[in-house]
């Protein structure tokens, strides 16, 4: 029997219509991929808004704040007394642009400082010359080469007229600082090894002190204690937090629930603060908690600590801790200060063979850095950018090395010695 063939050009054509389909179907499946896929490629995240220069104009009735930026922000503004002050907080705005560039106080401004506050937000505070109100605060979109402008004016009042603009700005500046409420009993150790938190103190818009050959503070406290965390990391012993890995501002009370948050068996907080008056006295010093000041020395580290807090632009008597009358609070604070001395002795010892020490090495005074009751706590002065002696040795490199490695002597010790302790 012949064998049925279909007509060759009606083949290829139903051929063509079936290919044809297949390649609808297949884009129709590809598409929405192919879409999505350029999208993502395609995606950038918005640029950070950039600070590119501040200045300050106007008298005595009247002052007026300019700055230059590369975008849109929305700042919130308030003031605050004793000592009077202005803040602008500017969410999303890096001063990197602007470095350590001065800006001199004019008019009701007597002082001008800026700077990281958080990861991703600036702030400006301005001392007060004067008793002052919020006249107007406008933004001004960038218009031919001239860049777009924050604009905030200032004019004179009286104590009753900053008392009301005061409490006017109040609340949003308390929801502005207001840190993340974390329960510190629902976070579960995942490691049976001692806890260590490192705190470098200062940061962001807090330099802390500076050397009269400019160096910051906080620049040289947060490289040291990057070192002494990497160095008791490499031990395997510890596991080990620090408060602050960049340049960012933390508040007293933030850098204790941090501590507390991470339920520390340790907490070493790490200055290297200046005494104007007292520019002989070089040498490290390691503090305890105590009510009093062991010395005028000590009280004066206290204040500048309360200094450092305002420069920032906060209100310490809103962040001022509160000291809760427990029985079992107060036992606790007790064999936490046992802990705390014993850590002490220890440092002392071990830092004496490293570094210069200050006479009487170990003091005391009522810092509130090291107020968590249940957390054994020191601060170490690594020596004061007030002598020039002590600059060279803190950003010296070999210094650094030899000292980290005391510390972290002291450290172990110190686990030793409680474990040998433990009942």
């Amino acid at each position: 029997m012949p064998t049925c063939r279909p007509n060759s050009r009606i083949a290829r054509a139903f051929d063509a219509i079936v290919a044809f389909t297949g390649m609808i179907l297949i884009l129709g499946l590809l598409w929405p991929s192919t879409v999505h896929a350029t999208q993502e490629a395609s995606f950038e995240p918005p640029e950070q808004t950039r600070a590119l220069a501040a200045r300050i104009a106007g008298d005595g009735q009247r002052t007026r704040i300019i700055l230059d930026i590369t975008g849109d922000i929305s700042p919130g503004v308030y003031v605050l007394p004793e000592p009077n002050r202005l803040i602008l907080d500017l969410p999303g705005l890096s001063f990197e642009p602007m470095g350590d560039a001065a800006i001199e106080g004019r008019g009701l401004i007597s002082a001008f400082r800026y700077g990281p506050f958080a990861p991703g937000r600036g702030r400006i505070v301005a001392d007060l010359a004067d008793y002052v109100i919020i006249d107007e605060v406008l933004m001004l979109a960038a218009l031919d080469d001239q860049p777009a402008r924050l604009v905030l004016d200032l004019v004179r009042s009286d104590q009753a007229g900053f008392t009301a603009e005061v409490e006017r700005t109040r609340e949003s500046f308390l929801a502005s600082i207001e840190a993340p409420k974390e329960n510190r009993l629902d976070i579960a150790r995942e490691s049976s090894l001692p806890i260590v938190v490192i705190d470098p103190g200062h940061g962001g818009i807090d330099s802390g002190a500076v050397s009269r050959s400019g160096v910051l503070e906080k620049d040289v406290v947060l490289r040291f204690a990057r070192d002494f965390a990497a160095d008791l990391r490499a031990t395997g012993l510890f596991e080990v937090y620090m408060t602050r890995d960049d340049d960012v501002f933390i508040p007293l009370a933030g850098r204790v629930r941090f501590a507390q948050n991470h339920q520390a068996d340790l907490f070493i907080s790490v200055h290297a603060d200046s005494l104007v008056r007292h520019r002989d006295m070089r040498g490290a010093t390691v503090y305890t908690l105590s009510d009093r000041a062991s010395d005028e020395i000590a009280q004066q580290l206290v204040d500048n600590e309360r200094q450092s807090e305002m420069l920032a632009g906060m209100d310490v008597t809103e962040t001022a801790t509160n000291e809760v009358a427990d029985i079992l609070i107060d036992l606790t604070r007790r064999e936490t200060t046992r802990f705390s001395l014993s850590f002490a002795e220890a440092l002392v010892g071990e830092m004496s063979t490293a570094t210069r020490m200050v006479n009487n090495p170990h003091r005391s005074a009522g810092f509130r850095v090291l107020k968590a009751p249940e957390v054994p706590s020191v601060l170490l002065e690594l020596g004061f950018l007030s002598n020039e002696d002590d600059v060279r040795l803190l950003t010296d490199t070999a210094w650094r090395e030899r000292t980290v490695a005391a510390l972290s002597t002291a450290v172990g010790r110190f686990f030793e010695q409680r474990v040998a302790q433990a009942p």
